[in-house]
């Protein structure tokens, strides 16, 4: 039987975005799988409800994301490349009875958070524009001639006045996101149309140097969204959400400031409902006026529970869901970009996800707070979901698969497995099911899991590799982003254990704010309480420990070789090795002054004490750096600072860094980089494994790396 190893990941399939049709018979979704070293094929697949196989419904060309039904059923639209050079996603909309895809949009900007108008006339979407694209009117372009005699060009130099200024691994650049409305009813030039063709003209609805999130659909004339406009938006959570009746007609503000919320609105007439805080803002509406909204109590921000919330436009009153619900709720953003909440169609009860224990958990609750949340789906790690009128369709992974797409009875009690999008690599493959682990530390319990190689004799001893998560604010599962890099590790004969220390979300509030102001040592102290409870298997050698993380888990990666030599090699992957230059350089400085209640220039003393960097002069274990180019959640700088420091004195180091990549390297990075990643991660540790016959990484070249790229440039 073959085992898993880094380079299936060409192999592996990833399910997202599933969407119940509006009959309740078919569920869209996207399939998404490694195309070749440096791109991914996503494509529109559709199962029937009652079984069968999952059917193309979009050709192979690009990436096409967010299928969305029309309220009718008869149109399916999504957001692809196809056709772009420049990879930048437009609207397009298919018959589901038969026919070619239209492409409706060709703004300069990318589509991105797509919904249909409930009367199916138009689509409201968002795009970062930058003010003279706004002005000139380029920013409506639904014209391909148009569109391609305007091309964006980088300023030369660059001058910022923003806070933040760059995310992801691209630089703002002036642009803000705006809110956009796609008429399917009209031609490009205003004329009635026949309703058939989708294509259409492009109107903006919002105006002003603000960024506009998250449009959803009240009624067919009623728009809501989300704007950032409090003091210096880049420096606070608070956003204003909007009510925009798309019937009206713009006024003037006399407010004088340019903030007024007329002088805000291009479309329609928009007043302010009311303010929320949090990370990102999530909203979904009902028909008759009610919004529900995600809030997170603005101090200390970054460690605290989010809730649910619902305004009533009609009596003024908002009612909080979860207040009696010990767990954070999942919005949008990243890896978990489908599982905003939603309404049930009868508008009666909210759906959303929480992470509980090791499982990412769907759960509904009454729209009224007449009753306590209650789970829908309540094992595995969900992805994304849809709520139908009589079934929800859910992408979850669990410890034997990587991804499929499930339906279930509105509240759970049923449930079927509608693909299994994996089975050919899955048969035949040596996958081993994870020890759920809890452990005692300073008192608390925690949670973890323990994996043994395919071969597994208790009888033999096995090398450890320690695993650590990023957040720090987040929570691991048996599945997820990280099913192929623990099964990988595994298969190369190692024992593998992650946890979910004090500072995870999942096990209540007090357990994610326990590491405030003190990240490193609270943090160690549970990891290396779980590997010592491991290390007590007559199994484990305790004397070959191997440790490494990403972001957060990559800062303990480098905080732990700082302050013991227990591990023979470690891994420290994008982290944060220095808190004042994290604070300096990422878009998430609200990270520290959340977690540590401070700043650089208040405690300088207390961030420095805190720092990985300020301990490499006690490092000895042999350790690799891992970082890209591009990340602007945690620059470059943070891994060249802990590298160079390891190398002055004297460390067994190496500095990796991957072109093109952002933060999210390990989770959605060129196919050939994520397999490069982890057998370099796992050639670090073979290097220093009693266990595995093989030289140092630093002393192999390229052998062991199936790109057979030349690294000896990576120290340079």
């Amino acid at each position: 039987m073959q085992t898993v190893s880094a380079t299936d990941y060409h192999d592996i399939v990833k399910p997202t975005h599933p969407r119940v049709s509006p009959d309740g018979e078919r569920v869209a979704f996207v399939r998404k799988t490694p195309d070749d070293e440096e791109s991914y094929e996503a494509t529109v697949y559709v199962v029937s409800l009652g079984g069968g196989d999952a059917q193309q419904f979009t050709v192979s060309e690009g990436v096409d994301t967010t299928p969305r039904w029309s309220p009718s059923g008869d149109r399916l639209a999504f957001v692809s490349t196809r056709g772009a050079d420049d990879d930048r996603p437009q609207l397009w909309v298919l018959p589901t009875t038969g026919g070619e895809a239209r492409q409706v949009t060709d703004v300069p900007g990318g589509v991105s958070g797509i919904a249909w108008s409930p009367d199916g006339s138009r689509i409201v979407f968002t795009q970062q524009t930058r003010p003279e694209e706004r002005e000139q009117g380029i920013d409506c372009s639904v014209d391909a001639a148009e569109a391609e005699a305007y091309e964006r060009e980088d300023p030369d130099p660059r001058v910022i006045d923003r806070l933040i200024y760059r995310a992801g691994k691209q630089y703002f650049d002036g642009g803000r996101s705006h809110v956009y409305l796609a008429h399917l009813d009209v031609d490009a030039e205003g004329s009635g149309g026949d309703g058939d063709a989708d294509t259409g003209a492009v109107t903006r609805v919002t105006a002003g140097d603000y960024d506009f999130l998250n449009p959803v659909w009240g009624d067919s004339e009623t728009l809501y969204y989300a704007v950032k406009r409090t003091g210096d938006p880049d420096d606070n959570p608070v956003f204003d959400v909007f009510c925009n009746d798309l019937g009206g007609t713009p006024g003037d503000s006399d407010d004088g400031d340019g903030t007024g919320d007329a002088q805000l609105t291009a479309t329609g007439v928009a007043e302010t409902l009311f303010q929320t805080t949090g990370w990102i803002p999530d909203l979904a509406a009902t028909s008759d006026g009610r919004v529900a909204y995600r809030r997170t109590p603005e101090e200390g921000l970054s460690m605290r529970q989010t809730d649910i919330e619902v305004y009533d436009r009609e009596t003024g009153e908002t009612t909080v869901l979860t207040d009696e619900l010990d767990r954070d709720v999942e919005g949008p953003g990243g890896v978990n970009d489908d599982l905003g909440m939603a309404w049930d169609p009868a508008e009666e009860r909210v759906y959303f996800a929480t992470p509980d224990e090791g499982h990412v958990v769907l759960r509904r609750v009454a729209g009224d707070g007449s009753s306590a949340p209650e789970a829908v789906v309540r094992s595995g790690h969900l992805t994304g979901f849809s709520v139908g009128r009589d079934a929800v369709a859910y992408s979850t992974s669990e410890w034997d698969h990587p991804g499929d797409v499930f339906v279930s009875t509105p509240g759970g009690a049923e449930t079927n497995r509608l693909t299994r999008v994996n089975a050919d690599y899955l048969d035949g493959r040596a996958v081993r099911e994870p020890e759920d682990l809890w452990f005692e530390s300073d008192g608390e319990q925690i949670q973890g899991w323990l994996l043994t190689p395919p071969d597994f004799d208790p009888d033999e001893q096995y090398p450890l590799a320690v695993e650590i998560h990023g957040g720090p604010h987040a929570m691991w599962s048996t599945a997820g982003t990280m099913w192929h890099e623990f099964q990988t590790l595994a298969a190369r004969g190692y024992v593998v254990f992650w946890s979910n220390p004090r500072g995870s979300t999942g096990y209540g509030e007090d357990h994610a704010t326990a590491i405030e102001a003190n990240w490193g040592e609270i943090t160690a102290r549970d990891v290396l309480a779980g590997a010592d409870t491991v290390c007590e298997r007559d199994y484990v050698d305790e004397s070959q420990q191997f440790v490494t993380g990403g972001s957060f888990g990559g800062y303990m990666a480098g905080w732990l070789v700082g302050q013991t030599d227990r591990f023979a090699g470690a891994v420290a992957q994008r982290g944060v090795y220095d808190l004042a230059s994290f604070y300096g350089s990422t878009d998430a400085f609200k990270l520290i002054e959340g977690d540590y209640g401070t700043t650089p220039w208040e405690s300088p003393d207390e961030l420095w004490a805190d720092s990985p960097v300020a301990h490499a002069d006690d490092v000895e274990t042999p350790t690799l750096v891992i970082h890209a180019d591009l990340d602007f959640r945690v620059p470059v700088n943070n891994g060249e600072m802990f590298y160079l420091f390891m190398k002055k004195n004297g460390v067994e180091t190496r500095l990796v860094r991957y072109p093109r990549e952002g933060h999210e390297l390990s989770r959605s990075g060129e196919p050939g980089h994520v397999v490069d990643r982890i057998e370099r991660l796992a050639r670090w540790f073979d290097g220093y494994s009693e266990y595995h016959d093989a030289p140092r990484a630093l002393d192999r070249g390229d052998d062991g790396l199936s790109a057979g790229t030349d690294e000896t440039d990576a120290d340079e």
